[in-house]
C-alpha cells in the first residue's frame, strides 16, 4: 500500500512525446519506485521510436514560473536534470537549485544523441560546467557525454578514472560512469566519490532500448529521496534499469525498445 504522503521528486528536462524517454520516463520511473514525480519541461519535442523531428524549447520566463510552482508547494527530496538545451535554460536551472536547495542533485548531462549529434553548443558546454556540475551530488554521464565534458576518449577503465577525476574536479561530489557505449559482452557502469569507485557489471543484451539514462538517472533520484545512502542507491537504480529492460517492448513501429516501468 502506497504511503498517504509519499517522498517527492522532481524532474527538470524536455518531454518526450513517444513516452519513452524525458519527462515521461521520469514520472513513470518515479510512480515505480513509491515517490511522488513533478515536474518542469524545459522543451517539448516532437519524437518517437524512430528519432526527434522537432524542439520547442521553453522560454525561460516560463520555466521559473514551473520551479516556482513545484518549489512553492512541495517537499522537494530530490531533483534530476535531462535536457536542458542551451545556457540560459541552464543558467535558469542553476540559479533555481542554488536558491532552493533540495537536498539531492542528481545532473545527467544530456549532451550527445544516440545518433552522435551534439544537443548542447559551446557556450552551453560551459555554462553547464561552471554552474551546473558544480551542484551534483552525482553526475551520470554517459561515455561520449564523459568525453565530451572531458576532452577525454574512453577506451579503457583507465580513461574511464581519469575522466571521473576531471568531472569531480568540476565539483561533482560523485560520478557515475555509464557503461552502455562501451563494447563487449558485458555493461560496466563505475562509480567513483571521495571514497573511491566499484563497478557494476550486467550482461549486455542483444537490443537497443530508449529511455535508459533518464530511467537510471529518475532511479537514483528516488532510491536517494528514500534515504538510499548514494553507493546503495546507484547499485539498487542500475538494478531498476536492468528489471525494466527485461520486460521491455516494442511500441512503435521500429525495433527501438522501450523500458516497462513496473511498481514494486
Amino acid at each position: 500500500m502506497a504511503a498517504l504522503n509519499p517522498t517527492t521528486c522532481l524532474t527538470i528536462a524536455g518531454s518526450d512525446s513517444g513516452g519513452g524517454a524525458g519527462i515521461q520516463a521520469d514520472l513513470k520511473t518515479f510512480a515505480a519506485l513509491g515517490v511522488h514525480g513533478t515536474s518542469a519541461i524545459t522543451a517539448l519535442t516532437a519524437q518517437n521510436t524512430r528519432g526527434v523531428t522537432t524542439v520547442h524549447p521553453a522560454p525561460v520566463k516560463h520555466l521559473r514560473a514551473e520551479l516556482d510552482a513545484v518549489f512553492d508547494d512541495f517537499a522537494i527530496a530530490a531533483v534530476k536534470t535531462g535536457m536542458l538545451g542551451d545556457a540560459r535554460t541552464i543558467r535558469c536551472v542553476a540559479r533555481e537549485l542554488e536558491r532552493r536547495k533540495p537536498r539531492w542533485v542528481i545532473v545527467d548531462p544530456v549532451m550527445v544523441a544516440t545518433s552522435g549529434a551534439s544537443l548542447l553548443d559551446r557556450d552551453a558546454v560551459r555554462v553547464l560546467i561552471e554552474r551546473l556540475i558544480p551542484l551534483a551530488d552525482v553526475l551520470t554521464p554517459n561515455l561520449p557525454e564523459a568525453g565530451a565534458l572531458t576532452g577525454i576518449t574512453i577506451r579503457t577503465p583507465r580513461d574511464g578514472e581519469r575522466a571521473a577525476m576531471v568531472l569531480r574536479g568540476y565539483g561533482a561530489r560523485a560520478v557515475l560512469l555509464k557503461g552502455g557505449h562501451g563494447r563487449g559482452r558485458e555493461v560496466v557502469d563505475r562509480w567513483f566519490d571521495e571514497h573511491g569507485g566499484f563497478e557494476i557489471r550486467h550482461r549486455r543484451l542483444p537490443f537497443d532500448a530508449h529511455g535508459t539514462g533518464c530511467t537510471l538517472s529518475a532511479a537514483l533520484a528516488a532510491e536517494l529521496a528514500r534515504g538510499r545512502p548514494p553507493r546503495t542507491a546507484a547499485r539498487r537504480a542500475v538494478a531498476f534499469v536492468q528489471r525494466a529492460l527485461a520486460h521491455a517492448c516494442t511500441p512503435g513501429h521500429s525495433a527501438l525498445r522501450v523500458l516497462a516501468q513496473r511498481p514494486r
